[in-house]
């Protein structure tokens, strides 16, 4: 789960991360009050996206005065921002950030993340800040110093100071930053987080760090015992499709192609979605049911994929470990039932229970493509759109 800007720093500050004071309006009214009580003279304004790019985008602004804080946040609000981030429908921004400014005169990158090559949370840390850390790593990886952070949440004293060492921090700048990142690595486990950067991390003239960005998202499968972060989630920068798929603990994302899959397991989903290109189709969505689901999930998996004007064909590959083959076939009846398929339906299904999942849906009256295997599936699914058998 994605967060908002402010409120990655909300949860930043109480592991006392230097952050400038801040505040956030969703009316002009609400960024009066915000000046007003802050007592800001200039400030930096930002839209609130779940996105990157927002300064490129025009989406970050610096206010010189109290009146244009206000009239450049009342011309923020409500702002779309389309990147290559976003997609072609854009997001829209509800709210504005509003922090004072601070003077810069060296950035730097930090960030937390899973390490899934040797299994463990790194900090990652750089003095090339401000840049996309893929970039760096891509063109200067020199200058990347990666450190594990314990399951606790800390850091090793001695990583802690050749980190110092390695950004070129000295004095009362290197116990600031040394205290930062031992900061944001206890708030990266103690969120459940599955990534937590600051880009950038700044250095004054006077040599005070402070965070002036923050992006954080959390593992939806720990958001179980991150009851107070879970409310910070934002349906308004989803697709409706997504919330939909969440209500009903379903893992969507939506895509451009045409072709809507059905799949349970992540790893299934995305050999699918390869093997559609493979046969010169696009994947509509990636949509994984999960091992557990029923069969009122099977069929709110189908409503999802079919209000999607896009697609022109249903590619459902099951393989049936957990998930049992005439669950999905009872979800695949339901859906027609009740809403109607009136496009080709390709159904692959192998393990438990197939043979009952097969007769379930032969018996069923629906006009079904059988294929057996993938390859089978994706080439059958592609040709269904030229009018192919």
């Amino acid at each position: 789960m994605d967060t908002h800007e402010y409120q990655a720093k909300e949860i930043l500050k109480k592991y006392e991360m230097p952050i400038p004071d801040f505040g956030v309006a969703s009316t002009a009214a609400e960024a009066e009050q915000v000046v007003q009580y802050l007592g800001l003279n200039e400030a930096v304004v930002k839209i609130q996206v779940h996105a990157g790019g927002r300064g490129k985008a025009g989406g970050v602004k610096f206010a010189k005065n109290k009146g244009e804080i206000v009239e450049i946040a009342k011309k923020l609000i409500g702002m779309k921002m389309v990147n290559n981030q976003t997609g072609p429908q854009g997001i829209i921004a509800h709210k504005v950030l509003i922090t004072k400014p601070v003077d810069i005169a060296k950035e730097y990158y930090l960030g937390a993340i899973i390490d899934r090559e040797h299994a463990m949370p790194i900090l990652i840390a750089s003095p090339e800040g401000g840049m996309e850390i893929e970039e760096v790593a891509e063109k200067t990886p020199e200058k990347i110093l990666k450190l594990p952070i314990g399951l606790d949440g800390t850091v090793k004293p001695y990583h802690l100071l050749r980190l110092a060492n390695f950004m070129g921090w000295k004095g009362n700048t290197a116990k600031q930053g040394m205290h930062a990142a031992a900061s944001l690595a206890k708030a990266f486990i103690e969120t459940d987080a599955s990534l937590l950067e600051i880009n950038p991390l700044v250095e004054s003239p006077d040599g005070t760090i402070w965070a002036i960005d923050a992006k954080l998202s959390i593992d939806d499968n720990a958001l179980f015992r991150q009851k107070e972060n879970a409310s910070f989630y934002d349906r308004s920068q989803v697709s409706e499709n997504e919330v939909a798929a969440k209500e009903y603990d379903l893992a969507y994302i939506s895509l451009e192609g045409n072709i809507g899959c059905m799949v349970n397991g992540a790893g299934l989903a995305m050999s699918t979605m390869d093997i559609i290109h493979y046969y010169g189709g696009k994947p509509a969505n990636f949509l994984d049911v999960g091992g557990g689901a029923d069969k009122e999930k099977v069929a709110a998996g189908f409503k999802i994929i079919l209000s999607d004007p896009n697609v022109r064909a249903i590619l459902v590959n099951i393989f049936g470990g957990i998930m049992n083959c005439a669950t999905i076939a009872h979800g695949v009846i339901a859906a027609a039932n009740e809403i109607g398929i009136k496009v080709p339906l390709i159904v692959r299904l192998e393990g438990t229970n197939v043979e009952e999942g097969r007769k379930i849906l032969q018996e069923s009256g629906l006009s079904i493509i059988s294929a057996d295997g993938m390859a089978d599936a994706a080439e059958k699914a592609v040709a269904s759109l030229k009018g192919g058998k």
